[in-house]
């Protein structure tokens, strides 16, 4: 829980953040879209997961799953004036695994997420969106350690839900900075040596701060 609401006031504040670094000049920019626009952003995500991430069988050890911070890009195409298609894709994360607060192993996943977006275009330096649509996660090079370094851990892929919230603050007519937030659903079958031994609930917040450009 308290990692949960540490990481919802860091997105909070990171949202507001940009418009202090936003120099005099950039005001008079507009950051509305038009259909036909693509808007390329790249930057870095930081990945919080929910704080209760299950239980593994057969000793109902608590399982919970660390957070991870990468570099990831996104491109949108502007379909109308209003609605676009975003694709995010990025670096592979690596999160920590540990059962009842033992670090037991490692796992490094690639969560492409592809997004149907609103953007709110408002005439001034500051475009608000909001999006929703689906997220594939795949996990790889799942590694132990510790009591399980002896035995195979692996996760299976997911497939889920994805929301986000973000805004576009214009510095010219091309360039802009961006923050956002993201919510996704994430859930793997954890295997151990082939037998099922639970459901892993990653259900991370995500919170990205980028440069983007328009063309």
């Amino acid at each position: 829980m308290r990692r949960t609401l540490t990481f919802r006031a860091l997105a909070l504040a990171g949202l507001l953040a940009p418009a202090a670094l936003i120099p005099a000049h950039a005001t008079a920019a507009s950051a509305d879209v038009s259909a036909g626009d693509w808007l390329l952003r790249g930057g870095l995500t930081y990945i919080s997961p929910k704080s209760d991430n299950g239980e593994l069988t057969p000793a109902d050890l608590s399982v919970d799953v660390g957070s991870s911070t990468r570099p990831t890009g996104s491109v949108t195409y502007m379909f109308t004036d209003n609605l676009g298609m975003e694709l995010l894709v990025g670096i592979p994360f690596k999160h920590d695994i540990s059962l009842e607060g033992d670090r037991v192993g490692y796992t490094r996943l690639l969560p492409p997420t592809l997004s149907l977006q609103y953007h709110f275009n408002t005439g001034s330096a500051f475009r608000p969106y909001l999006g929703a649509g689906v997220n594939y996660t795949h996990f790889f090079d799942t590694t132990t350690r510790g009591g399980l370094s002896d035995h195979r851990l692996r996760l299976d892929d997911s497939w889920g839900v994805a929301v986000q919230a973000g805004i576009d603050i214009a510095l010219d007519d091309n360039w802009f900075l961006n923050t956002e937030v993201r919510w996704i659903d994430i859930e793997s079958t954890a295997r151990l040596d082939g037998d099922r031994i639970g459901t892993v609930e990653i259900d991370p917040w995500s919170f990205g701060m980028n440069v983007g450009y328009r063309f």
